[in-house]
């Protein structure tokens, strides 16, 4: 496949973007990806991911009497051109600044965790084993067995227990 910018040289780049649903895709060499600002020097990475997203940052925030990190003095512009946050502490100072790019990266800026917002099937065969006890027990009442319908009682007064702590 050639570079479709200049038709002569292999396409060894491969841009694939994806804009309001649109998908556009492009193949290019690697002198004519260099033209267009998609060159990295670490071959595509995280790093250069969060470079490209970061990488319009302002000049006022490029200039050498910028903020920087308490503990590790890094700058924003250091942070933009390396895609890595120096520390920990560099979220807290740069937080309005490397809010929108978390925000576009991630999709949020609130961490959810692994598990999803409804219960997870741990919960729901609790709740299941629950009613199933529940059933037992009156299924024992009515047929007054009364000796069993009290140890089931405990196991669900044990479990309920298990669910409120």
């Amino acid at each position: 496949m050639f570079c479709e910018k200049c038709g002569k040289n292999i396409a060894t780049t491969h841009i694939k973007t994806i804009v309001n649903g649109a998908v556009s895709e492009h193949n290019l060499c690697a002198s004519c990806a260099a033209e267009e600002g998609y060159a990295g020097g670490q071959g595509g990475g995280l790093a250069d991911m969060l470079i490209s997203m970061i990488g319009g940052i302002s000049p006022a925030q490029r200039s050498d009497n910028a903020v920087r990190c308490p503990v590790c003095h890094s700058s924003f512009a250091d942070i933009a051109k390396t895609g890595k946050a120096g520390c920990t502490e560099c979220y807290k100072t740069f937080y309005t600044d490397l809010l929108p790019y978390l925000k576009r990266l991630h999709g949020s800026v609130k961490h959810i965790g692994k598990a999803p917002a409804a219960e997870t099937p741990a919960a729901q065969s609790g709740e299941e084993e629950l009613q199933n006890l529940r059933n037992q027990l009156k299924a024992l009442v009515s047929e007054e067995r009364y000796e069993d319908a009290a140890l089931v009682r405990d196991k669900i007064k044990e479990l309920e227990g298990k669910d409120h702590e």
